[in-house]
């Protein structure tokens, strides 16, 4: 086995690594206050490729591959999440769903122009009534008169209010479910019947953009149908949502090493009882437990996307990687404001925003229990 990273991706997490420290984190503070990411920051994150990186060259794509694609993802998370979950909407389940399951055609309308951020993509499932029951969704689409209609409300839609394409889901035939009986749709901006509802206010995830999307006898037209497959939707959604459970996880390890990092040079600054608290072995023990954490999630990050990378079905290893790394990033944070002490508890930390940032990993693109389920059913069928 060869664990090295390929020069190539060494250099493009170097690339984005250097993007996050001079361009991204000067603006944390901005963004969170703002709640809103400078239009022209996301023109030069098009501009320099990170919305197209795991896709070919053909499209317009960085041709990176899943690995590197989370190698860059690992780097965002050491910034603002509003960063990572922009990129990682539009890129692992919005585009990834058009490059997965769209007909060729589709892929070279849509894809170039997602790859160089002209245009913004999301994903679009979970309704007010369907979220982990993915497979009982209560969106209609009804084919009438040379077009497709769809009627429903999605929540909770990840860059939704901003979205020029989406990519949204809905039941074809209710009777079917899953197995035939939902259709993935490539939804514009300007199509009639399609507006966005209520934009979401948030724990965290300031400058995220969330919210509700409406169909109301939306019109779609038959050459939007995703891979022009009437009923075949919930298995392109489900391979998106494998890319994205491992992404998700890169940004996790990125942000637990970023808070080590700060945990790490508090500890040898703050001085108590006439001494660096990191001579103290509880804190010490709180530093080796996150250390050891990351070193695992990232290990268990690089093995899926490589998996991916060659083409190998990684569902087991996406859900796997998605639980550990989401409640890892948990229990980090949580140490690392602890070692912070009330410090760590001020607005004005970085340590207090990705404490509330971070508790939405073991909630969104599939809870914990969810991911469990899933690990479960993998080792059942074995």
């Amino acid at each position: 086995m060869d664990f090295e990273v390929p020069e190539e991706l060494r250099l493009l997490a170097r690339t984005v690594r250097d993007f996050v420290e001079t361009r991204l984190r000067p603006l944390e503070q901005q963004v969170e206050e703002s709640d809103k990411i400078p239009p022209e920051v996301l023109r030069e994150m098009g501009e320099l490729g990170f919305f197209g990186l795991p896709f070919p060259e053909e499209y317009g794509g960085a041709a990176a591959g899943d690995l590197g694609y989370c190698l860059a993802l690992e780097q965002f998370g050491r910034t603002s999440a509003a960063f990572s979950n922009i990129v990682g909407a539009h890129t692992s389940i919005g585009s990834m769903s058009i490059f997965l399951g769209g007909t060729e055609e589709q892929k070279r309308k849509y894809l170039p122009d997602l790859c160089a951020g002209k245009r913004i993509a999301a994903f679009s499932l979970t309704e007010p009534s369907s979220g982990s029951d993915a497979a009982s969704i209560q969106t209609t689409a009804t084919y009438r008169n040379g077009c497709w209609i769809v009627n429903g409300t999605k929540i909770w839609v990840t860059n939704g209010p901003i979205a020029d394409v989406v990519v949204m889901y809905a039941a074809n035939d209710r009777a079917k479910g899953a197995r035939g009986g939902i259709t993935g749709f490539i939804v514009e901006k300007g199509f009639k019947g399609f507006r966005v509802g209520k934009v979401d206010e948030k724990m965290g995830l300031r400058g995220s953009y969330t919210g509700e999307l409406v169909f109301e006898d939306c019109e779609v037209p038959e050459a939007n149908v995703l891979g022009g497959q009437v009923g075949a939707g919930f298995r392109t959604a489900l391979g998106a949502l494998d890319i994205g459970r491992i992404s998700l996880a890169a940004g996790a390890v990125g942000s637990s090493e970023f808070l080590l990092e700060l945990a790490v040079a508090h500890s040898k600054r703050r001085q108590q009882f006439g001494k660096p608290i990191a001579s103290n072995q509880a804190i010490q023990w709180m530093l080796a437990d996150s250390a050891v954490e990351i070193h695992a999630a990232r290990l268990m990050v690089y093995d899926a996307a490589w998996k991916m990378d060659q083409g190998k079905r990684a569902s087991l290893e996406a859900a796997m990687t998605k639980v550990y790394a989401s409640e890892m990033a948990s229990r980090v944070v949580d140490r690392v404001l602890q070692i912070h002490g009330g410090m760590g508890y001020m607005k004005d930390s970085p340590v207090e925003r990705a404490y509330r940032d971070a508790r939405i990993l073991r909630i969104y693109e599939g809870t914990s229990e969810v991911q469990r389920m899933i690990i479960a059913e993998e080792l059942l069928k074995q």
